[in-house]
């Protein structure tokens, strides 16, 4: 029987929940199981190493040359997902401190993000509606200029032009 108090899910107090309420403590706790994992790959390589031979050697009487090799194959298999997997856990262990962090950087920009958000469509909302005055493009005397001095949009457009 557990004769630890009663405590709320949501009270602070269990050293992970410490640990995973703090970025920079998470990031040193995942650098800590990284080593770990590192470790046991670094000793896994070497048992799989030894494993080989050994299966590799183990020859069994009215076996050609290749048959312990064969054997040894699903053994060696085996190590081999196991290694990469280690190498994947400890990538994805350095992936998840980084992802800690950039999630504790935007919670922490969130309200200054939102209040300019909110200033913005308070000026959308507030923007007095200015009237149209004419462009520069508009000419008060001849609207179709006609002449050399106006800009053709293509070469085969020229505008009763007789050369481009």
């Amino acid at each position: 029987m557990d004769n630890r108090p009663n405590q709320a899910p949501h009270e602070a107090g269990t050293p992970l929940r410490d640990v995973a309420a703090n970025p920079e403590a998470t990031a040193r706790y995942l650098a800590d199981l990284q080593r770990v994992v590192r470790d046991m790959e670094r000793h896994l390589a070497t048992l799989q190493t030894e494993t080989q031979v050994h299966c590799r050697d183990t020859h069994v009487a009215g076996d050609r040359f290749y048959h312990a090799r064969l054997r040894a194959r699903p053994v060696e298999k085996a190590f081999q997902n196991v290694l990469r997997d280690a190498q994947k856990m400890a990538a994805d262990l350095e992936k998840a401190a980084y992802n800690r962090r950039a999630f504790a950087e935007e919670v922490k920009a969130l309200p200054g993000k939102r209040r300019e958000k909110e200033l913005e469509k308070a000026r959308k909302k507030n923007r007095k509606t200015i009237q149209s005055t004419p462009g520069p493009q508009s000419e008060v005397g001849n609207p179709h200029n006609d002449g050399y001095a106006a800009p053709a949009g293509t070469l085969y457009d020229l505008r009763g032009r007789e050369c481009a």
